[in-house]
């Protein structure tokens, strides 16, 4: 009897891994954002909206007195976020996010004022400036009915900012080029070796550890570029993920992986009820008692435990085995992060188990 063989899944290099030293870098700003229709700060609760607007018009020439408070319900005061990508050079335009920091109800509509965006050092790396795009919108009538639909009090502004000034690169320095993974593997980080020096000779690549592999490369950084393309479309096959279980507490979502396996265990799954009445009852006094009417509670707290189901897992049961047997019980996912739980406890989860 022959068997055939299943291809493996390959992947491009440069999905796998990242050069060593090119990144992203943070930038962060405060500003104004004006020409809101009145849904912007209340000048009452964020007096800085005001002083800071105040600063602004000494820039130009216009002196506020200091006996005067404006109601300015058309700005509001934001923080300014943006990714500077690695080899971005001066006048290249990149987006921002922009976010209330006070009370506005929204930013639609507004105008961004000229904001330099900086660094983690303090230097000034961008210039922000240009229109508000919201993704959500917000009505409330005069009886204080509202109704909301994403968040309208931070949005983007497409092309926002205009790079200023470069971050320095490590890359056109000499030496080897490291390639660090996305997901530490020792067998990947092996496997990625082994293909850069069966296209390029041996000794041209060495992994170092589980998470970066060093790769030889040619002293003229034209020439490193071109190398480094080719190396990045190199086909390898990753290696296998380790089993685990992701559980979001907040969501109830439960991610298994497919490698996950049980050991034998049998699982029982019930549900508790607990019901608490409130009746309350008016107690009224005899007649010429001098007493007064009052009303007195009636607690009534019944408890009762719903039908419960068992079912037993067999010694290196599959996921698919898994998830039949707990729909056929019909558990909920908050019921289902309970059994995973109780089967980690119990030794019988051979799988790594994340609570984000």
């Amino acid at each position: 009897m022959l068997g055939l063989a299943v291809p493996a899944h390959a992947d491009k290099i440069q999905d796998l891994a990242s050069v060593g030293g090119v990144r992203s870098n943070q930038l962060i700003g405060y500003g104004l954002v004006v020409g809101l229709d009145g849904s912007g700060d209340q000048t009452t609760q964020s007096p800085f909206t005001t002083q800071s607007l105040e600063n602004m018009l000494q820039q130009f020439g216009v002196t506020v007195p200091a006996s005067a408070r404006p109601q300015l319900k058309n700005a509001a005061a934001v923080v300014i976020t943006a990714n500077l990508p690695p080899f971005a050079k001066p006048g290249q335009n990149i987006d921002v996010t922009v976010a209330s920091i006070s009370n506005a109800k929204s930013l639609r509509g507004g105008q961004l004022l000229m904001t330099p965006l900086r660094g983690a050092d303090g230097n000034v790396y961008a210039i922000a400036q240009g229109s508000v795009v919201i993704g959500g919108a917000s009505a409330q009538g005069k009886s204080g009915s509202s109704v909301q639909v994403n968040i309208s009090d931070s949005g983007r502004i497409p092309n926002g900012a205009s790079v200023e000034r470069s971050v320095a690169s490590s890359f056109s320095q000499d030496g080897n080029l490291m390639l660090n993974l996305n997901t530490p593997d020792f067998t990947t980080a092996a496997r990625i070796a082994e293909a850069v020096n069966h296209a390029y000779g041996a000794g041209t690549a060495a992994a170092v550890d589980g998470g970066t592999v060093s790769v030889r490369s040619p002293q003229d950084p034209s020439q490193k570029v071109a190398w480094l393309g080719a190396i990045q479309n190199l086909d390898v096959t990753p290696g296998s993920p380790p089993a685990r279980v992701v559980i979001n507490s907040r969501t109830g979502t439960v991610v298994i992986g497919s490698d996950v396996k049980v050991s034998a265990a049998a699982v029982a799954h019930g549900s508790i009820q607990v019901t608490i009445s409130e009746q309350p009852q008016v107690s009224q006094p005899g007649p010429f008692s001098n007493g007064q009417t009052a009303i007195v509670q009636n607690s009534s707290v019944q408890i009762s435990e719903g039908s419960g189901h068992m079912f037993k897992f067999d010694p290196g049961v599959s996921l698919d085995t898994i998830v039949r047997a707990v729909n056929q019980v019909g558990a909920a996912p908050s019921d289902l992060i309970s059994i995973l739980q109780a089967l980690k406890q119990a030794g019988a989860l051979h799988a790594e188990l994340v609570v984000i």
